[in-house]
């Protein structure tokens, strides 16, 4: 006979299987009143005049998941929030063409309208992925944090009487807000069916990018595209193509047209075979001059751009504000180059200078010096990769370096230093308490021979004197070691902080 359990048993048990049942969370009513719309067309569409604002956005992503085409089209003209963010819906989910279009058509429909409807506030629709994270949960309940700039609802406009006296205001023009990445091969449909939109709206329809990447593709065929952007929206130009200088030439008004453009890159420009040395100056000076047009401009990035030799100040005087980042890689530079871009008013504001794969080798190192001075007070970020800095130089460097109070990252890789310069330059950056990744280059007593063949027994050394060195300090960060290339695979050995190897010496 099994003996009697006290009650306060059957209370608990009751209780935990109250609370187990309790996290199987049935569906809210919220999730049942859209599955319930959705299943009939005609009733949601003519529920959304009434609908409450607080039902659309789970309305729309229950239509957008099961592809409702219709009702997504009617609800776009009937949007009571300021932005559709329509691509902050699209980042787990590919946005069909019908779906696409079935959007569009529905602005369509608002932009033919002489009259605004009675709900329309609709003024941007947005088809960044990377935009508006929270909203659609926001207002799914998911969170309790609003964004004030999407989430204000259609307010109740006041009746007003003998107002036909009031001179009629123009519909402003409807912006579409998208990243757009230009490369030959499979067409973006998205981006089609956008441009023929904008084409046949001819000025209702805004089409807006802050974000801009230009890869291969033929000149006529960006110049077409770009005449149907408005320029002014771009903040971020990317051009990673293999110009020639007359190409650049050709697309240089575009870049002038892009008055509040913040982010620059350039890569892979050459210089034109064959041409004149009255060509060149003319297609360089018609891209340089460009730049007094941008008052924004913040980061510049120039990579494996050939003209920059004897040139760089001709680009950087014609800059109207102090740079944040400047970033010159793979370039050649002569040594007036880098004495103009000490002296320039643009480079005393910098976070971020990068002179990675510029050869440093032969040129004094006073004007890297005074740029590291002048950029003391700011600089966060420096790389010197693979400029063949070696021991003189960069033990004169060392003092503007130890004066650099905001520096968090550097990196040297590739240049030919000694473990005594290294000891050397520990101490003088001991004091920067917000350095906290610096990747160095092996010193020259790591290796055997001159064609770089590490010892793998002196780096281990090595690595740990100045591991060593840092932990006496107080200062036990971390310390990255990277060596040159192998000489046979061509890979890299580091230490982060562990040894990783090349494959060559790898065991079999």
């Amino acid at each position: 006979m099994w003996p009697k359990l006290p009650q306060v048993y059957f209370q608990d048990s009751f209780r935990s299987r109250f609370i187990r049942l309790s996290m199987m969370a049935p569906p809210r009513l919220l999730e049942l009143a859209c599955q319930s719309l959705l299943r009939d067309e005609t009733l949601a569409i003519a529920a959304l005049e009434l609908l409450p604002m607080e039902l659309f956005p789970p309305l729309f992503t229950a239509a957008f998941a099961g592809r409702h085409n219709e009702i997504l089209k009617v609800m776009v003209q009937a949007w009571p929030f300021a932005c559709l963010p329509l691509g902050a819906l699209m980042k787990d989910q590919q946005l069909h063409r019908e779906t696409l279009q079935a959007v569009l058509d529905g602005l369509d429909v608002l932009l033919g309208q002489e009259v605004r409807p009675r709900r329309w506030r609709l003024q941007v629709l947005d088809l960044r992925k990377n935009a508006h994270q929270d909203f659609w949960t926001v207002w799914s309940g998911i969170k309790p944090f609003l964004e004030p700039e999407l989430a204000q609802p259609t307010r109740k406009r006041r009746k007003v009487e003998g107002s036909r006296t009031e001179p009629k205001q123009p519909l402003a023009p409807l912006e579409v807000l998208i990243d757009v990445c230009l490369k030959d091969g499979t067409p973006n449909e998205s981006l089609v069916s956008l441009l023929k939109k904008v084409k046949q709206k001819k000025g209702l329809l805004h089409l807006c990018c802050k974000k801009l990447k230009i890869f291969v593709m033929p000149m006529q065929n960006i110049r077409k595209i770009l005449k149907l952007v408005q320029l002014e929206s771009i903040q971020d130009l990317e051009v990673n193509c293999t110009w020639k200088l007359p190409t650049l030439s050709k697309f240089a008004p575009h870049v002038g047209q892009m008055g509040n453009l913040r982010r620059l890159l350039l890569s892979h420009i050459h210089m034109a075979p064959l041409a004149s040395l009255a060509k060149e100056e003319r297609c360089i000076s018609q891209f340089t001059s460009q730049f007094l047009k941008l008052n924004h401009l913040q980061e510049l990035y120039l990579d494996s751009i050939s003209f920059l030799k004897g040139r760089l100040d001709q680009m950087l005087r014609c800059l109207k504000t102090p740079l944040e980042t400047l970033s010159i890689t793979n370039c050649l530079l002569l040594e007036s180059d880098l004495v103009h871009l000490s002296q320039g008013l643009n480079v005393s504001q910098l976070k971020d200078l990068g002179l990675s794969g510029v050869n440093l080798t032969t040129v004094s190192p006073e004007p890297l010096q005074v740029l590291i001075e002048r950029a003391s007070a700011t600089l966060q970020d420096l790389d010197l990769d693979e400029c063949g800095i070696m021991d003189m130089q960069f033990t004169s460097i060392l003092p503007a370096l130890g004066r650099c109070s905001q520096l968090t990252t550097f990196s040297f890789c590739g240049n030919p230093i000694s473990m005594a310069v290294l000891e050397d330059l520990l101490r003088h950056t001991i004091g920067l308490s917000k350095l906290s990744h610096v990747l160095y280059p092996a010193p020259l007593e790591s290796y055997e021979d001159v064609r770089g063949t590490l010892h793998l027994g002196r780096l281990a050394y090595l690595h740990a004197k100045l591991k060593q060195m840092l932990h006496e300090a107080g200062r036990p960060g971390v310390v990255w070691f990277s060596a040159n290339p192998c000489p046979h695979c061509g890979e890299r050995t580091f230490y982060d902080p562990d040894p990783i190897l090349c494959p060559c010496y790898m065991p079999a």
